[in-house]
């Protein structure tokens, strides 16, 4: 059965800001856009099978049902709409930022 797959505006900007700060603070964009498509592949493949990965064992996201997937050194975080059958991405963060602190911080400002 297949989902449709929604990127968050949260989301949308956590992966503008992965491209920006790999086309000009490293000063790649060829490895910048490369990495967003991968990015990009690997979150519209979650429309088939996306309970293949863990919930996010950290409260409060575990009671909300968020999901997590690595993607190289990045993670995908998203939800589950079983009903409407839609795959909500709601963060990617690079996998070295202290995950916690910055969800926290999304939370604080919603």
């Amino acid at each position: 059965m297949m989902y449709s797959v929604k990127i968050t505006g949260q989301a949308e900007t956590d992966l503008r800001g992965i491209y920006e700060y790999i086309a000009y603070e490293l000063r790649s964009a060829q490895n910048a856009a490369a990495q967003l498509s991968r990015l990009e592949q690997n979150i519209y493949s979650l429309d088939q099978m996306p309970e293949r990965y863990r919930r996010y064992e950290k409260e409060p996201w575990f009671s909300r049902g968020w999901r997590i997937m690595p993607v190289d050194r990045y993670c995908v975080f998203y939800m589950l709409d079983y009903d409407r059958r839609i795959v909500n991405i709601t963060r990617v963060l690079y996998g070295g930022r202290d995950m916690d602190h910055v969800l926290f911080e999304g939370t604080e400002e919603a």
